[in-house]
């Protein structure tokens, strides 16, 4: 990609090669939520933790391959955004930065409205990709996380457990399935490249490992360990030809 080619002349020049710069375009686990509580007013809050979301962890892996280039990250994800939100900001939050690479991840809040909100969801990250190739940016789409697989016992209020509920639901019903592949069709057609880390949590789950049991909030926020998972990804699918 040409992000690496960018990269690899800052490390050979750094005096004379221009700035690096990569934008997340993203939701509450690009923001760097972690876990949830109810608040006194009975509306959900998280844990917010950015120095172990994965835009960080991946400043950090860049920072051990390539200790003199200086990569500015820029944190445009927002708790709760949906993919017409974050198409309404892209302006002001990502474009505006003039990024050598903008990574998007969407999908967990969009899931939540069902089958129905498939197509609005699919033809918005269609806007969103022609956005950004209009502003001549690079740009890869990263696709989301599972969400959980049962209802956890460390859930104790009711209200969280009807929330994890209904995202078991979407899991195991294939609602989420559908998204990914619909969000995968859409990149085929504007030739966006996809790093592929839902395949990765199938994978995962398909070798027995407990899915909720990696999620911070035992719902749709990953551990903060498996933040690295999207870190490495990233780093691997932007050093591909």
């Amino acid at each position: 990609m040409e992000i690496m080619t960018k990269i690899a002349a800052k490390a050979k020049d750094n005096m004379n090669a221009g700035h690096v710069t990569i934008a997340f375009l993203g939701d509450s686990v690009t923001q760097g939520c972690f876990e949830v509580y109810i608040k006194a007013d009975g509306n959900f809050e998280t844990i917010f933790d950015k120095e172990h979301s994965y835009p960080v962890l991946l400043s950090k892996l860049f920072a051990v391959l390539y200790p003199s280039v200086p990569i500015n990250m820029i944190n445009a994800g927002i708790s709760g955004d949906q993919a017409p939100g974050a198409l309404r900001r892209i302006d002001r939050d990502v474009i505006s930065h003039q990024p050598d690479l903008a990574v998007v991840c969407l999908g967990l809040n969009d899931v939540g409205l069902g089958l129905d909100n498939l197509e609005n969801y699919t033809s918005t990250l269609d806007a969103i990709f022609k956005r950004l190739r209009e502003a001549n940016i690079e740009t890869i789409f990263m696709t989301p996380n599972m969400m959980n697989i049962s209802v956890s016992d460390h859930l104790k209020e009711e209200k969280l457990r009807r929330f994890a509920e209904a995202k078991m639901h979407q899991q195991l019903d294939g609602v989420m399935d559908a998204f990914v592949e619909g969000a995968k069709r859409v990149c085929a057609e504007n030739g966006v490249r996809v790093c592929d880390c839902y395949a990765k949590w199938k994978l995962l789950y398909k070798n027995g490992a407990d899915v909720t049991e990696l999620l911070a909030n035992k719902i749709n926020h990953p551990a903060r360990e498996m933040n690295w998972l999207f870190a490495v990804s990233l780093a691997e699918t932007m050093m591909q030809d």
